[in-house]
């Protein structure tokens, strides 16, 4: 039975992942910071689902913290055997003017979205190498693709996460351990109600012309693109624009955003 790890497992893309994988009879472990939402998502899904107490595992931790999140790990290996597949859905973004922008908030976001997510890979990285098998999604943003006003810290963690997650592909496919990097648009989730409270209008100006996805339709593609060991899996044809073609489309794009902003502001 396949064991499947994910960090902000409580809710989001990060618990519809979860209902998925549950769906197809997947041993479960989720993680995230509130016991009080991990224990609502394990019982959400084991009254959708039929999945057994025995094979669902909740830990609460804080991924920013090395050794609290390899515990916690460490723990789910212990309950429910090795990590097949592990999901780094645990992320936060404070939109802000960088000027605008408190130090611990800017760090904050790069030790969660990008330092908590290389704290999860090296506490299952050794053991898929000795094992010779598993697999490593690691969730971005389309933030990670372009550059967005008002979101320094989260853009910078997410390009951050990408360049890690290019490096570690080379590094694992001698040992048969699969790496993937997904850059999902906005979706709905209780993380995009706080976001927007905080976004800047220019931010608005630009993200808010697309509809956000659901996050269960973010969670099949995911699974589809672990399933096919694809390495990038991309949301839409501007994403996938921007992924393949960056160099190439972000300078237009960047026009783009930049004229709409500044035609906002003459109003």
């Amino acid at each position: 039975m396949t064991h499947v790890i994910i960090t902000g497992g409580s809710s989001g893309i990060g618990l519809a992942l979860a209902s998925t994988y549950a769906a197809r009879g997947a041993r479960l472990s989720l993680i995230a910071r509130s016991p009080g939402l991990l224990e609502q998502a394990a019982a959400k899904l084991m009254a959708e689902h039929g999945i057994e107490a025995q094979d669902i595992r909740i830990e609460p931790a804080d991924v920013s913290r090395e050794g609290e999140i390899g515990a916690a790990i460490s723990r789910c290996v212990d309950a429910l055997g090795p990590c097949d597949i592990l999901v780094t859905s645990a992320g936060v973004v404070e939109p802000a003017a960088f000027e605008e922008m408190k130090s611990t908030a800017f760090r904050r976001q790069i030790d969660t979205n990008l330092s908590g997510t290389v704290h999860a890979v090296r506490a299952v990285y050794p053991e898929m190498k000795r094992r010779r098998r598993g697999h490593i999604m690691m969730i971005s943003s389309g933030a990670g693709l372009i550059g967005i006003h008002g979101y320094t810290a989260y853009c910078a963690s997410k390009f951050a996460l990408h360049g890690f997650a290019q490096a570690l592909r080379s590094e694992a496919r001698l040992h048969n351990v699969g790496v993937s990097i997904s850059f999902p648009p906005d979706t709905e989730t209780p993380q995009l109600e706080r976001e927007l409270a905080f976004r800047p209008l220019e931010a608005s100006v630009v993200m808010g012309a697309v509809r956000p996805w659901t996050a269960a339709a973010v969670a099949r593609k995911i699974v589809q693109g672990i399933e096919r060991r694809r390495f990038e899996i991309y949301f839409g044809p501007t994403l996938y624009l921007l992924g393949r073609f960056g160099p190439a489309v972000r300078p237009l794009i960047n026009w783009w955003f930049d004229r709409a902003i500044t035609r906002r502001g003459r109003r």
